[in-house]
């Protein structure tokens, strides 16, 4: 089984534990995980999850961390962005990439999986 670190949330977006803070990541993963139990109807632990899981939640996360840094917002799935800090986001990936692979992601693990008989 795969955990999602507060690191791991802020490698995505090239932030350090100063600008995004882990008690803040924590909150931002404890938010990400409910979401995606809404999404696929699973129960879900970010700190003992499937590698896939441990991607959308890290993901989301980031998209919560970028919200958080540049004062915009998120609500489950649904984000704004207020102006973007560049010093803090300069190598941060576009948040259209970042929902993007969300996305993606997301439409992946609400497949069913199917067995092998």
């Amino acid at each position: 089984m795969a955990s999602v670190s507060a690191d791991d949330v802020r490698d995505v977006i090239n932030v350090s534990s100063a600008e995004v803070p882990d008690v803040k990541v924590l909150k931002m993963l404890k938010r990400a995980e409910v979401a995606l139990e809404l999404e696929t109807g699973n129960e879900i632990d970010y700190s003992s999850c499937t590698d896939a899981e441990k991607e959308v939640i890290t993901v989301l996360a980031a998209i919560y961390a970028v919200c958080y840094l540049t004062g915009g917002s998120a609500v489950g799935l649904s984000f704004s962005v207020g102006d973007q800090n560049v010093s803090v986001l300069g190598k941060a990936p576009p948040l259209d990439v970042l929902q993007a692979e969300l996305s993606r992601m997301l439409d992946r693990i609400r497949e069913p999986t199917v067995e092998m008989t």
